[in-house]
């Protein structure tokens, strides 16, 4: 097979994007053991105090992923971003204007390999979202093992991301004067396993729990699809009952998160690297489901209210998979 190069001349602007994504990938893939690293490596020199400092203000600041983080506008608004989402690019389509005197629950689907649409939308300023949507504020919420890693989590809160856990959540939703959207990415890191170039499969029919909070705060569900998340990267075939599949799920049951061989490009060729695709990001934020707000809702409540939450996100898909170069014929598969 051979080798694709890239142009020996490309526009500034394209190298600057290919620059400020790589460094993402990094980051995602390596910055918290990079962090860990820092640590310790502070704690064994002279500079050991600033450690100890340090597990001192995380034993105070502890909660403070599960109570709304610490969003900072300005990390929000570095202009790296803007690089980030043009190199795909990502685009925000808003189908109906949302009250900002309600809360909102997100779910967002597929969750592909890196999740760079939730990122692009909801934790930079440069997707548009504050035009599309005035008066609300986007939480993304991650699993919470990613707030254990000293230095990682003060980053990764002041992008505006906050734990996934249901104290989490509820914080988020209980805004009495309105205006926050939890964005929850249903599949979570099990879907990624599935996250292969042309794969409509959604890990959703046991995924219960977003159901069932929204009910109980009365938030309204809005299903968003995020057309071309799963064409970024390209996995090592992993078909269920394969070994490397069983292992990738124990795994994610093991420690909260998997590991998907993927491969992309490279920074200067086309062929085999890390580097996401350049295939563009549609994420289409649908319309509300009203909640009526129910603080002990029963099983067949939460069962009625999934089904009504599929039906609605079918519709989403069918209404636009062929503006976004999907056939006819291809419809989601929810697992």
């Amino acid at each position: 097979m051979g080798v694709e190069s890239a142009p020996l001349s490309i526009p500034w602007a394209r190298s600057a994007q290919a620059a400020v994504v790589s460094m993402w990938v990094c980051a995602f893939l390596t910055l918290a053991q990079y962090c860990c690293g820092i640590f310790i490596f502070l704690l064994l020199g002279d500079f050991w105090f600033i450690s100890v400092f340090y597990v001192f203000w995380l034993c105070l600041d502890w909660e403070t992923p599960q109570t709304g983080g610490r969003r900072c506008e300005w990390v929000r608004n570095w202009i790296v971003w803007k690089y980030f989402n043009e190199y795909f690019p990502i685009k925000l389509i808003k189908t109906t204007d949302l009250d900002p005197g309600k809360n909102y629950l997100f779910g967002f689907h597929p969750h592909g390999v890196l999740v760079a649409g939730a990122f692009g939308n909801f934790c930079t300023e440069y997707s548009g979202f504050k035009e599309l949507f005035p008066g609300m504020t986007p939480y993304l919420h991650i699993i919470a093992t990613w707030f254990r890693f000293p230095f990682c989590r003060e980053y990764i809160m002041h992008a505006g991301m906050v734990s996934a856990s249901k104290k989490s959540v509820s914080h988020v939703l209980s805004n009495e004067q309105g205006g926050n959207i939890a964005v929850i990415v249903v599949g979570g890191a099990r879907e990624c396993l599935d996250a292969h170039p042309g794969s409509l499969t959604l890990n959703i029919l046991k995924k219960k729990g977003f159901i069932k909070i929204a009910l109980e705060h009365g938030a309204q569900l809005v299903p968003v699809f995020s057309f071309g998340e799963n064409e970024l990267f390209k996995q090592i075939e992993n078909p269920k009952g394969s070994r490397l599949r069983a292992f990738q799920e124990n795994l994610q049951k093991l420690f909260e998160f998997t590991l998907p061989l993927f491969h992309g490009r490279g920074i200067l060729q086309c062929s085999f690297g890390l580097m996401p695709y350049r295939k563009p990001i549609n994420t289409v934020v649908g319309e509300p489901i009203a909640v009526k707000q129910n603080p002990n809702p029963t099983l067949e409540e939460i069962d009625q209210l999934h089904e009504k939450y599929l039906q609605e996100l079918q519709k989403l898909f069918d209404k636009n998979k062929e503006k976004y170069g999907i056939p006819e014929h291809k419809s989601l598969i929810f697992d």
